[in-house]
């Protein structure tokens, strides 16, 4: 059953007593998810221990479980907000009791990769530093997750006491979405279309608000597209039943979009963003993260209209600070996504209506 929401801004402001053991959801194959009776995480002198209030269902987790793309067993769930109930003695700036959020990567800031600004290719950014057992996986699939050292001093931030955790998850998804718009160079009043618009293409959708562009955004589900609508879209349309060439045509004297962003895992939306964009224009891939994955491309609208092919992945240290504020300023809305809350022993039914959406469902979060 689904969990009521949240009457107050977080439900546990108390920390809780410890014990030697916890609850936790564990991947043991593809599309198997097992609530099982894990050790809580001991921790090093310089990391921290986090009750899980909040975590979200991600896309690249629901991949993983469902395709099985990685060998078990692992505690996923990365988009964490809790409090902490344990440091280490080396451990400077945090207290028993901070509400915080955390992001599970963080770069070497030393490395080719990171002199290039490419975070996500470094070697130490693409170890995960948040547990709850097993492989280093994220850990927000249960009740507690350790916090390794190069996390706690770079990527755990505190949350202000008028945010719930709610909306302090959302911090690594709006991130990502802030670096993907950066990686598309993406100007004021430029048109973008957002193919998608479930839970990280809203968040696409309103972080181009907030840089100035003019939004346009698909999906087939039109409770999504209503709330687009509310969120700030110029349009919000269905390519099953609207005129889109039309629509853009209209706000780009018959161009086309400057930026395509491509949020949905649907190849044949690859080509169709590849031909609405204007000449010299740009697609970007956000969703295509499954390997071996082959998309459809016409490599003459490259070549002869210079159109650009490219994609951004996963979050970068540089903005972290802006998607803090965007959200504790609620310039940027995340309270509006969330449809559903479930309980951990409910994870299986929250995966499966992540990956099978209703037309009132949107962020799925879990709430250990």
């Amino acid at each position: 059953m689904e969990m009521q929401q949240a009457s107050s801004i977080d439900r546990d402001m108390q920390v809780p007593a410890i014990s030697t053991e916890m609850r936790a959801a564990v991947y043991r194959g593809p599309s198997q998810i097992s609530l099982e009776t894990v050790p809580v995480p001991t921790i090093s002198e310089r990391e921290i221990l986090l009750r899980v209030n909040t975590c979200g269902i991600c896309g690249t987790d629901l991949k993983k479980i469902e395709l099985g793309l990685v060998p078990p067993p692992r505690i996923f769930g990365h988009e964490i907000a809790g409090t902490v109930v344990k440091k280490g003695s080396g451990v400077r700036g945090f207290q028993v009791g901070d509400r915080v959020t955390i992001h599970h990567h963080v770069p070497c800031r030393d490395c080719y990769y990171c002199r290039k600004n490419l975070f996500s290719q470094c070697e130490t950014y693409r170890r995960t530093g948040t547990t709850a057992g097993f492989e280093p996986a994220g850990g927000g699939f249960a009740e507690y997750v350790r916090v390794m050292d190069w996390i706690v001093a770079e990527g755990t931030v505190k949350i202000p006491n008028d945010v719930s955790f709610e909306e302090a998850s959302f911090l690594e998804p709006l991130n990502t979405c802030l670096k993907a718009l950066e990686t598309a160079s993406l100007e004021k009043d430029e048109v973008v279309v957002i193919y998608g618009q479930g839970p990280v293409g809203l968040l696409m959708m309103q972080s181009a608000l907030c840089e100035g562009a003019r939004v346009v955004g698909l999906d087939f589900i039109e409770n999504r597209l209503n709330i687009a609508r509310e969120l700030g879209a110029a349009d919000a349309l269905n390519p099953d039943r609207d005129d889109v060439d039309s629509a853009i045509a209209k706000l780009t004297d018959g161009r086309g979009a400057d930026l395509a962003i491509v949020a949905a895992a649907n190849p044949r939306a690859i080509e169709d963003a590849q031909r609405i964009t204007r000449r010299g224009g740009r697609v970007l891939l956000f969703a295509q993260t499954v390997p071996g994955e082959m998309i459809p491309v016409d490599a003459s609208r490259i070549c002869v209209e210079e159109k650009k092919l490219i994609g951004s992945y996963s979050a970068s240290i540089e903005l972290q600070e802006r998607a803090a504020h965007l959200i504790f300023s609620r310039k940027v809305n995340v309270s509006k996504l969330i449809s559903h809350r479930f309980a951990l022993e409910l994870l299986p039914e929250g995966i499966h209506l992540a990956l099978h959406p209703s037309e009132h469902s949107l962020k799925v979060v879990i709430q250990p």
